[in-house]
């Protein structure tokens, strides 16, 4: 019997390592979520979780997802695999955009310099925010992957252009526009904590700082978050705390039109994305205004409540723009068969920003690979499973929504 337990008794060797034991435990987006929201300040997680009103629209981006089913095909030879693809003439590991997050560094410390340089280890691009908390020039410092920049079209139209020329100058690859931004949408997690950017001290900040001492020791010892792109201009670079409702209304040109779209591309020699695109309709005209590309995108759900599920305009609106600019899917994604679900419908890629900020909240850089690995796992995984060996062979035969069966 002592010879027998002796065979099967095999003990686990002790990780001294914190973060390696946290994210060992991770098999999932959704196990990262968990963690972060333990890890991080009761507003600091809402403001990265939460999203317009009821949130409605941010939760069906993801169930959205869960009604699609695939039709797997078997017996197909997968011993050559591949999942990587081209997106604006370039080649990337696997179909996925870093999507762009403003104040990133409330996460972790590293913030867009940690993200930056994961993206670029992986092999996908990463979209830096025009509000991020790093630089343009910081983060072309430490990454040599792909790099997007996106911009709001602010009322100071020179302050446009000198984002736009800092991007270029700095070899960033791609312009993403966001375009569903006039007003801010109302979040009301934010309301009710009175969140602000950076966090004013208070009573509650104070509890959840002593609640979440790893966090904060963090944010202590690092030096002051601003908009770091924002620096030297006069419209509030978030060195003094600022409400961001109100920051985009008084910044934020609300006469954003397709003229802009077109000025833009003036200022600007490559690639241009519009973030935002939520209808059939405006598809094709973003397509008849000669961008490159459009991320169907209602903003993770955090300014409409109630806009659509974002998987379920993928397929109407290739059908609409026939080939003529790529789709990317933004919204939602939590799973690399999310991935795969999308480029089935005819997406050429999918975007994602919560989940690596999951992965951020719960585990700093390493988390973010965390993510990166789970997705792109998921991706490879589930295409040996449906039957295609390259991106190109994904196919809508491939998949069906539950309620047409």
């Amino acid at each position: 019997m002592l010879k027998s337990l002796r065979s099967v008794a095999r003990f686990r060797r002790i990780e001294l390592d914190s973060t390696t034991r946290r994210l060992a435990r991770a098999a999932s987006v959704s196990d990262l979520r968990r963690i972060a929201k333990r890890r991080l300040p009761r507003g600091v997680f809402d403001y990265i979780d939460g999203a317009a009103e009821d949130e409605d629209a941010a939760r069906r981006n993801v169930a959205a997802f869960r009604d699609l089913e695939f039709r797997p095909r078997v017996l197909r030879n997968m011993t050559d695999l591949d999942a990587s693809t081209t997106l604006l003439g370039e080649r990337i590991s696997f179909p996925l955009v870093l999507a762009p997050t403003g104040f990133t560094r409330i996460a972790d410390a590293q913030g867009e310099l940690a993200v930056a340089r994961t993206a670029a280890r992986t092999g996908i691009p990463y979209t830096l925010s025009t509000m991020a908390t790093r630089s343009i020039e910081e983060v072309a410092a430490v990454s040599d992957g792909p790099k997007w920049f996106q911009v709001y079209m602010w009322r100071d139209r020179g302050l446009v252009r000198e984002l736009v020329a800092r991007a270029a100058s700095s070899r960033y690859s791609a312009l993403v526009l966001t375009v569903d931004t006039v007003v801010l949408g109302r979040r009301e997690r934010d309301v009710r904590r009175g969140f602000t950017l950076p966090p004013q001290l208070g009573a509650g900040t104070i509890i959840d700082g002593v609640v979440h001492p790893r966090w904060t020791w963090d944010f202590v010892r690092a030096e002051p978050i601003t908009f770091a792109n924002l620096a030297g201009h006069d419209v509030g670079d978030g060195s003094t705390a600022v409400s961001l409702a109100e920051h985009v209304a008084e910044q934020f040109d609300p006469n954003l039109s397709w003229a802009d779209v077109e000025w833009l591309r003036d200022q600007w020699d490559g690639p241009i994305v519009l973030k935002g695109i939520q209808t059939v309709e405006d598809a094709v005209m973003a397509a008849d205004a000669g961008v490159d590309a459009i991320a169907i995108s209602n903003h993770g759900g955090r300014q409409l409540d109630s806009a659509p599920a974002i998987v379920q305009v993928i397929e109407p609106v290739v059908d609409a723009v026939g080939g003529r600019i790529e789709v990317i899917c933004d919204g939602g994604v939590r799973r690399g068969a999310d991935i795969v679900k999308a480029l089935a419908l005819g997406a050429d890629a999918c975007m994602a920003g919560r989940a690596y900020l999951y992965g951020l909240g719960a585990g700093g850089e390493r988390g973010v690979d965390h993510v990166l690995d789970l997705l792109a796992g998921g991706v490879r995984r589930t295409m040996a499973l449906i039957g295609a060996t390259r991106v190109s062979e994904i196919s809508r035969d491939q998949v069906e929504w539950r309620a047409q069966r």
